[in-house]
């Protein structure tokens, strides 16, 4: 998108907005993600100046949280890339027979499919002992918690829970249906938490043997998708897998770092 030099500057002081008043780092993402959000929320606002919507935001609490909405990335399903969950499943067998407990990361975790998904596979393969997994779900959007914490989904027009659940044996076991809504049953929320947490503020948790970190490297702007690898990989183990989006990979300078476990559904291990 080409802007005049005025529209540059009023577009920069949107930015500059969002950096004062919302609680999310736009210098981080690329301009390309950041333009389309933002003219989705002003669209919603009937303005096509940025500058208009930059007052908007300056004076409206409940437009600040919308966009911080809608700059949240928040495009999940479960068992989203049904292959890579193949991968993993084999990844949860092999710890869990090694006696061990497993703690999984998944990051951001948007409303919480993707970790109940971890959690469902484990209740689901009777090669894995689900006692010995723990799931953490974190994301800086506290509405996308709140609605994880609940675990109740919705079929829609353009969203298929119960297509998203075939991989599972019996999705029975681990939902309860009612009419269009699937409510996470207890037995799986039990494996998974839920915590706020921002990969490029807050830095790095404490070891984990599997990071589910998919599709956010993809809007990060190269100049700092160094620093948020760095967090990845400071919170993962020492023989740790790392889980990166379908078309994401390991940075070339740290390929040495990581022996793919399976490089087309990008799931690495640590060296």
């Amino acid at each position: 998108m080409s802007r005049s030099r005025d529209e540059e500057t009023e577009f920069e002081g949107v930015l500059r907005q969002i950096d004062d008043t919302v609680p999310f780092e736009p210098g981080y993402y690329n301009e390309s993600y950041l333009d389309r959000r933002i003219t989705a929320r002003m669209r919603r606002r009937d303005t096509e100046s940025h500058a208009e919507y930059e007052r908007i935001l300056r004076e409206d609490a409940d437009e600040r949280q919308a966009l911080m909405d809608a700059l949240t990335i928040n495009v999940t399903e479960f068992f989203r890339n049904p292959e890579m969950w193949d991968v993993l499943r084999d990844v949860l067998r092999d710890r869990t027979a090694d006696q061990r407990r497993v703690r999984v990361w998944s990051a951001p975790s948007a409303d919480g499919r993707e970790p109940y998904s971890v959690a469902m596979l484990a209740c689901d393969d009777p090669e894995i002992d689900e006692s010995r997994v723990e799931v953490l779900g974190s994301d800086i959007s506290e509405e996308a918690l709140d609605n994880a914490r609940e675990g109740v989904y919705h079929t829609t027009r353009t969203t298929d829970i119960a297509e998203e659940l075939e991989p599972l044996s019996d999705p029975d076991e681990y939902v309860e249906r009612d009419e269009d809504a699937f409510r996470v049953r207890p037995a799986v929320k039990r494996l998974v938490d839920f915590e706020t947490h921002d990969l490029i503020r807050d830095g790095a948790r404490d070891p984990f043997d599997v990071v589910l970190c998919r599709n956010l490297l993809i809007y990060i702007d190269v100049d700092h998708k160094a620093a948020l690898f760095d967090t990845l990989e400071a919170s993962l183990a020492e023989d740790g897998v790392l889980v990166l989006g379908m078309t994401e990979s390991v940075p070339p300078d740290r390929s040495d770092r990581y022996e793919p476990i399976d490089k087309r559904r990008r799931v690495f291990g640590r060296r």
